[in-house]
């Protein structure tokens, strides 16, 4: 066990679910073997606590660094503040200029707030709707954080309302029961429940992914549109996770319908953190007539780094490069399973990749690949997230590697070993799962 492990399993004693984010719990992918912390990153390396370099093949810090770790133009722009002062009583002038840098690039908008994280963007952006149509009942599709708005709909009459939305089993308690029937979740191309939501309750806020495992049918993003203009209702678009991994701004260009709102995070600061809730004037100036305010929205880091990372991006047109990684790397995942004769089901966007397999012990055979690329050194998964620092060399080195394991799993599809012998540890969680 390295120092990583034994630090976890501290962790575990002194922080609640042993670290801040379920998406990078060791036991997401290999529990009691997974490396935990990092002592540095740079292109699409992280080295571990005890010095050993691994290839990030997974999921890049979540997904926050689709120009690799550590880039230099970002990196010296946000060393520049640091020298001359990140915070004081005055405000940065960043921030203004970014607020007309977004404006630019998302014409149907008028007006900009920041903040440093994805569930407060969301909040954000639901409080104003709320403020702006004097509603207090949501329609949603996608997964939207953990404020108390979003895990409400949990208590729901199904109980689990959301488990169809990324996470399922999630716990509403701490949540104030007098929030239920505020939050309706609605699926993904199926406009006609959205519409008996929309005839039954007093919706006043629409708000929804637009797109994350697969994109819209029959027209589905302009029904919503069209059906929220009709019953003046204010559609928020969350591109939080979206945003810059098609085209240069929101995944809702490729369809041609625009929002009342859309929200920024992940690849708009390249790891520093920043989003941005973006929006029409009428709707974003009924922020005045609520109270929303937080002391570290004005730091300075945050929309320095997504000035430079917006300038690089635009250069080098990054979501072009990693749309590409992207799609070769699920070609040859595709390829490698059928030359193993594994089945597979391949979704999300190319440069945001998932597959699974077709299998009673896929979450096995996860752990399987975690346990013995991380020994070949990688990080990986079945999942990638791709950045413009990878490059084709590494997915040969990649793929050869995985060609091993698909190996192995192919032998145990076909009973010549079981997945239990194989494993030196326990099987990887599919979920949410207390942890200590």
């Amino acid at each position: 066990m390295g120092t990583g492990q034994e630090l976890y399993k501290k962790a575990k004693m002194l922080i609640p679910g042993g670290t801040m984010l379920l998406s990078k719990r060791p036991e997401m992918f290999l529990p009691d073997l997974w490396p935990s912390y990092f002592s540095k990153a740079k292109g699409c390396s992280i080295w571990d606590l005890d010095g050993k370099e691994l290839m990030d093949m997974s999921i890049m810090g979540i997904g926050t660094n689709t120009l690799g770790y550590g880039n230099e133009e970002v990196d010296a722009a946000v060393m520049e503040v640091v020298k001359n002062g990140n915070m004081s009583t005055l405000n940065c002038p960043e921030e203004v200029y970014l607020a007309e840098r977004l404006v630019e690039l998302n014409p149907w908008a008028d007006m900009v707030r920041f903040a440093r994280s994805g569930g407060e963007a969301n909040s954000i952006a639901i409080r104003i709707a709320r403020a702006a149509s004097g509603k207090d009942k949501v329609a949603i599709c996608g997964y939207h954080g953990w404020h108390d708005w979003y895990l409400s709909a949990n208590h729901n009459g199904g109980g689990d309302d959301l488990s169809g939305h990324l996470l399922a089993g999630l716990s509403p308690k701490g949540v104030p029961l007098n929030l239920k029937d505020t939050v309706y979740p609605f699926n993904y191309n199926n406009f006609e429940e959205l519409l008996n939501i929309v005839n039954t309750n007093d919706i006043g806020v629409i708000k929804m992914e637009v797109l994350r495992n697969f994109g819209p049918e029959d027209n589905f993003l302009q029904q919503v549109r069209d059906l929220a203009t009709q019953r003046n209702i204010v559609l928020i678009f969350d591109e939080c996770t979206s945003g810059f991994r098609e085209t240069f701004g929101g995944v809702y260009q490729k369809f041609g319908v625009e929002p009342d709102i859309a929200m920024y995070g992940k690849t708009i600061g390249n790891g520093y953190a920043l989003t941005a809730v973006v929006g029409r004037r009428a709707v974003m100036e009924a922020a005045q007539t609520t109270f929303i305010s937080s002391t570290f929205w004005t730091e300075r880091i945050g929309p320095t780094a997504a000035l430079a990372t917006l300038r690089v991006m635009e250069n080098v047109k990054s979501w072009e490069i990693i749309t590409e990684i992207g799609t070769k790397m699920r070609n040859g995942w595709q390829k490698l399973a059928d030359s193993h004769d594994l089945k597979i089901s391949i979704t999300g966007i190319p440069a945001l990749s998932t597959y699974s397999f077709n299998s009673r012990n896929a979450l096995a055979y996860k752990t399987l690949i975690a346990q013995e690329m991380l020994e070949k050194g990688f990080l990986a998964s079945t999942n990638f997230y791709a950045s413009t620092a990878h490059t084709d060399s590494n997915l040969e080195s990649y793929f050869n590697a995985l060609n091993e394991v698909y190996a192995l799993i192919a032998k145990c599809e076909n009973n010549d070993f079981k997945i239990e012998d194989l494993l030196k540890g326990p099987i990887c969680h599919g979920g949410f799962k207390r942890l200590n």
